[in-house]
């Protein structure tokens, strides 16, 4: 796993510097691509074989998050079939991510701390509602998305913090895409602090996911 580690800290460094650089350069769009696939490598790297149905379904969120870095570039620039297609990319690989943290859901804030799921609704209903005109027709598809979303994040705290903490950055990410295209809101380097979180929020959840699988495997060893 070092070797691979080493390998998305190389490309997530190279890649942010693009955004600094040239958001929109050539350099931008070939590092984002390799993101995922990198990372996938962290994970099957990081975890015994045969690999667990919790590996399968988390490398499986990270191929279907690769397709919605990865389509959008076949369609035209600001186009609704390239949003469209990451925003179904993207909620398939939530919705894999939720299936993978499901058999985990005793361990989490939903059984041991119920009421820490204030913050993640309140976040949930600020976010959609400051997005909610911009949407337009994409409103529904957008509002499903961010429930499945807040289910993921509330789920990895079943996992462990490191998991809990990389799913809140992923909100975040996907937060901060939702105010850029629907309400207009953007931050300095906007692009950089997008991409941070979600290749952060990401490389969290796969390296507390494999030391859990980890852990499981040793328990049945």
């Amino acid at each position: 796993m070092p070797f691979a580690l080493l390998a998305l800290v190389v490309v997530t460094v190279v890649h942010l510097g693009a955004q600094v650089a040239a958001p929109d350069g050539v350099l931008a769009d070939l590092t984002q691509i390799v993101l995922m696939p990198a990372l996938l490598w962290v994970l099957l790297a990081g975890t015994p074989n045969p690999k667990s149905l919790l590996v399968r379904l988390v490398g499986l969120a990270l191929v279907l998050s690769w397709l919605g870095d990865t389509l959008p570039r076949f369609t035209e620039d600001g186009s609704d079939l390239g949003f469209g297609l990451m925003l179904g990319a993207f909620f398939l690989a939530q919705l894999a991510y939720v299936a993978a943290f499901l058999p985990f859901a005793s361990r989490s804030i939903i059984r041991r701390r119920p009421a820490l799921l204030a913050p993640y609704v309140i976040v949930l209903g600020v976010v959609v509602a400051v997005s909610a005109q911009g949407a337009g027709a994409l409103f529904p598809a957008v509002l499903l998305y961010g429930l499945v979303i807040v289910g993921m994040a509330v789920l990895a705290t079943g996992i462990d913090a490191v998991a809990t903490i990389g799913a809140v950055l992923f909100l975040v990410s996907d937060g901060l895409i939702a105010l850029s295209a629907f309400a207009a809101l953007e931050l300095p380097l906007h692009g950089v602090w997008v991409m941070l979180t979600y290749v952060l929020g990401q490389t969290l959840i796969t390296l507390a996911v494999s030391h859990r699988d980890r852990s499981l495997a040793a328990r049945r060893a």
